[in-house]
């Protein structure tokens, strides 16, 4: 393997975030709406009376967009939600004798209330709602709590909120930051606390989330997005430097990378990316990433950079080979695969249907990423009868007794013998 961009030589300053967070998290939980209306005035310079998002001010969001834009709204709605659907019904309940008077069963629970976070900052993500909220809402999630940070004029943007509402949003407060995720696991006096929290956001963000898990369940801790395009000679350098920077353009620190076969088609990619940067309205952004995180992989066959991918993990995988169909099963470390040249990264960001929120760092080799799924609890339950007591009991008896876990026995044997001690 040889290397036709590698990473520069990092600066030695790292934001150090878990203070300031443990610190937000604690007054939150101390004072609740007032630390959320004070780091409101802190963080975003707005005064906010009335947190939570009333239906009037849906209404006039609405009012505001065009129409074109409401509707590719519902369109990624309807494609999102009849994805969801069709992995629900792959969760399903069942009962089973599995020995003679031995019930086992499985029931598949929706989590009661859920907190989804949408980031603000830099673009209004419409998306990120759409893929927090409309797989929980298929779920069975009765309340879905939504927290964004407020504009300048201390209101929603007016297309998130639009894109909140029409997947299905029950509150929506105008409130971001690790405090609005201590809010959701906590509560205040206007926000409930949730049982899960969901969606991407800042370092502030994903660490509150690492802070406040166990208090409450979370999706998984995301972090700046990740594409790793993987290419051989017959693909089109001007697609695959496309795809880098559409990633690039997210944040200063996402991570972008070509795994090639071809070292003449590493090096078109490398000029292309150089011209398409050239008039590209987001290059200040795309070109600091591409700068500090860009690499570029010079394999020496397919089967290393398979490897490669595979030890990488990335978030996004896009396989733009002759072959990329056929040899999709290969690949096992990833967040989401993009098969073939013309299917796009941004397709699944914004409208295909697959949800967008998926492991970075490596994560990927442990966890998918959120799903239906996400929002269900699988649990097990069990009828058993004096048939299959017959069965169990002796096995249980003895093993107890060589735990000598005496407890244990006796409430085994008296179900078998009528006995609590073995005679």
């Amino acid at each position: 393997m040889e290397m036709l961009k590698q990473l520069p030589q990092q600066g030695g300053e790292k934001v150090r975030v878990e203070e300031a967070v443990s610190s937000i998290i604690q007054r939150v939980r101390q004072e609740g709406d007032a630390a959320l209306k004070a780091y409101l005035r802190q963080f975003d310079g707005v005064d906010i009376e009335e947190l939570r998002v009333q239906e009037k001010d849906i209404q006039e969001a609405l009012s505001q967009l065009p129409q074109t834009l409401i509707e590719d709204l519902q369109f990624s709605v309807e494609r999102i939600k009849a994805f969801a659907e069709a992995q629900r019904r792959t969760l399903t309940e069942f009962e089973q004798e599995m020995i003679p008077g031995v019930y086992l069963g499985q029931r598949v629970i929706p989590i009661e209330t859920v907190g989804a976070y949408v980031p603000g900052g830099r673009y209004p993500l419409l998306s990120s709602a759409q893929m927090a909220i409309i797989p929980a809402k298929v779920a069975g999630v009765s309340n879905v709590k939504v927290c964004t940070p407020p504009t300048k004029t201390g209101e929603v943007h007016p297309a998130v909120l639009a894109a909140a509402h029409l997947s299905g949003a029950d509150e929506i407060y105008r409130v971001g930051g690790a405090q609005a995720i201590a809010a959701l696991a906590y509560g205040t006096e206007s926000i409930g606390p949730v049982h899960k929290i969901t969606g991407p956001g800042n370092v502030f963000v994903t660490e509150a989330k690492r802070q406040v898990h166990g208090q409450v369940g979370i999706d998984l801790l995301a972090g700046p997005s990740e594409v790793l395009v993987v290419a051989d000679q017959f693909a089109d350098p001007v697609y695959v430097a496309s795809d880098l920077l559409a990633q690039a353009e997210h944040d200063v620190n996402a991570r972008v990378a070509l795994v090639t076969t071809d070292r003449n088609f590493g090096m078109a990619v490398l000029r292309e990316i150089e011209e398409q940067l050239k008039t590209l309205p987001t290059a200040e952004v795309a070109r600091a990433s591409w700068d500090r995180w860009g690499q570029v992989f010079l394999a020496d066959s397919l089967e290393e950079a398979i490897s490669i991918v595979n030890d990488w993990a990335p978030e996004h995988l896009h396989v733009q080979t002759i072959n990329a169909y056929d040899i999709k099963d290969r690949f096992i470390n990833y967040g989401s695969l993009f098969l073939g040249g013309l299917s796009s990264v941004v397709y699944a960001d914004k409208v295909c249907g697959t949800n967008h929120i998926l492991p970075t760092r490596a994560a990927a080799k442990y966890t998918g990423g959120v799903w239906v799924g996400t929002f269900l609890k699988v649990v097990t339950y069990q009828f058993i009868k004096q048939e299959g007591v017959e069965v169990l009991a002796p096995h249980c008896v003895r093993q107890s007794g060589q735990e000598g876990l005496i407890g244990h026995l006796r409430s085994a044997n008296i179900r078998w013998s009528g006995k609590l001690d073995i005679e």
